[in-house]
């Protein structure tokens, strides 16, 4: 076959660094959030939707055929890092997690995942960032050490 074709579907998950609420503030975070989406387009893995609250996002997107989740990653985080920065003043301090969680999303469950990530804010009214991180994993069946997941 001389065409390379691929569809991998990828849900992402990471937090600031401590779960500080770095992202407090709406409007900052809306502007992340799109910032996120340019930097999804530049590394050709579309987004379909990105979401979160003040102290971690979620990403659904369309992996690129040439890059590597955690290529994908480091480039997100360093790149959403940087702007963060230079957008306010005030966030010097930031930081992401060094770690993230990423899982395979099958087309069918798109519309589905696409809605949860869009109800973040009502979400974690009721379940915390810890306990959202540990239920993901369980679900899809990754195992986690508490000691090493959490910075």
């Amino acid at each position: 076959m001389s065409q390379s074709l691929v569809q991998i579907y990828t849900h992402v998950v990471f937090s600031t660094k401590q779960r500080r609420p770095f992202l407090k503030d709406r409007a900052v975070r809306e502007k992340l959030h799109a910032y996120l989406v340019g930097i999804c387009k530049k590394l050709e893995s579309p987004s379909l939707i990105v979401g979160g609250v003040e102290d971690h996002v979620h990403l659904l997107c369309r992996l690129s055929k040439t890059m590597s989740v955690s290529d994908f990653i480091r480039e997100l985080k360093r790149e959403s890092s940087k702007w963060i920065k230079l957008e306010s003043g005030r966030n010097e301090m930031f930081h992401w997690q060094s770690g993230y969680g990423a899982f395979s999303i099958s087309p069918s469950h798109l519309d589905a995942l696409n809605r949860y990530i869009a109800k973040q804010e009502e979400h974690h009214k009721t379940e915390t960032f810890q306990d959202e991180f540990r239920r993901l994993c369980r679900k899809y069946g990754v195992d986690i050490d508490e000691r090493y997941v959490w910075d």
